[in-house]
């Protein structure tokens, strides 16, 4: 038990009783041990929460290094890069020299920009466009009547410097070119459209075709499918990254008798990927 000590307060004249407590030095010993144990737990832990958000970071940047070579291996189509030169080379044959030059250039500025370009995480979105522009110019010379095309720029998007991930859209417009107009059975009458807009704080690129439903799946086919799902994985990691909504949905096109007419994929972009000011 405590003694009680009485002390004599002078100023207050108040009697003013104290215990005095002495704690044994076996306690002291206790109560440092457990300070102890508290602040290596509390370290430990903080230090496994350091290294876990380190990991995490260094797989998204191996698996985005990883995506990035597969995509510029999958927009570096062997076939398109095979077919293009022969294209240009049966220009020069049948003394086409004004299209083999017009093909040679455009062919080499969608080749610089896909190697410049392929290892960004983020381009602009016009720059994109451009590409996409010149690989429709480059198929559309090359299949002549066999399709056309339109791309359509909402006036609320021009205004923007919108942030896309590079090469995001052509392999969508390369699988409808080659999976569903290239298949139709008339040589002419393919048309191929694509709309940029934005809605609701969200940037959406609709990608419509009035192609077959499928086609004969063959190496060239399986290798354009391997674009599209590259370029849905980049987008899906651009989302967990940014804390952004992003997803494609695809859709088959119906006339007012319930037949076929066309394909349909839209790819959305939520927030707000915009360059800084």
């Amino acid at each position: 038990m405590p003694d009680i000590v009485i002390t004599w307060d002078y100023n207050t004249g108040y009697v003013i009783p104290y215990a005095d407590i002495n704690i044994s030095p076996c306690w002291c010993w206790v109560l440092f041990a457990v300070a102890i144990s508290v602040m290596t737990v509390f370290f430990y832990q903080r230090e496994r929460r350091i290294k876990t958000a380190a990991a995490r970071q260094l797989r998204f940047q191996s698996n985005n290094a990883s995506l990035e070579l597969q995509a510029l291996q999958a927009q570096m189509d062997p076939h398109f890069i095979f077919n293009s030169l022969n294209a240009i080379h049966h220009y020069i044959l049948t003394t086409s020299t004004e299209l083999a030059s017009l093909y040679l250039t455009r062919f080499a500025k969608l080749m610089r920009f896909t190697i410049t370009n392929v290892n960004k995480e983020l381009i602009k979105l016009d720059e994109d466009i451009e590409a996409l522009e010149l690989y429709l110019q480059l198929e559309n010379l090359r299949f002549q009547e066999k399709f056309a095309y339109q791309v359509e720029v909402a006036p609320e998007v021009k205004g923007l410097t919108m942030l896309v991930p590079p090469l995001i859209i052509q392999p969508y417009v390369q699988r409808a070119i080659w999976h569903h107009l290239l298949q139709r059975p008339e040589d002419k009458g393919g048309q191929l459209n694509i709309h940029i807009g934005r809605k609701d704080n969200q940037l959406y690129i609709k990608v419509e075709d009035n192609g077959v439903r499928a086609s004969i799946p063959n190496l060239a086919a399986d290798h354009r499918r391997q674009a599209v799902v590259i370029a849905a994985a980049r987008l899906h990691m651009l989302g967990n990254k940014f804390q952004i909504n992003t997803h494609i949905t695809e859709e088959e096109l119906l006339d007012e008798q319930y037949e076929h007419r066309g394909n349909a994929v839209m790819i959305h972009i939520g927030g707000t990927l915009q360059e800084p000011a």
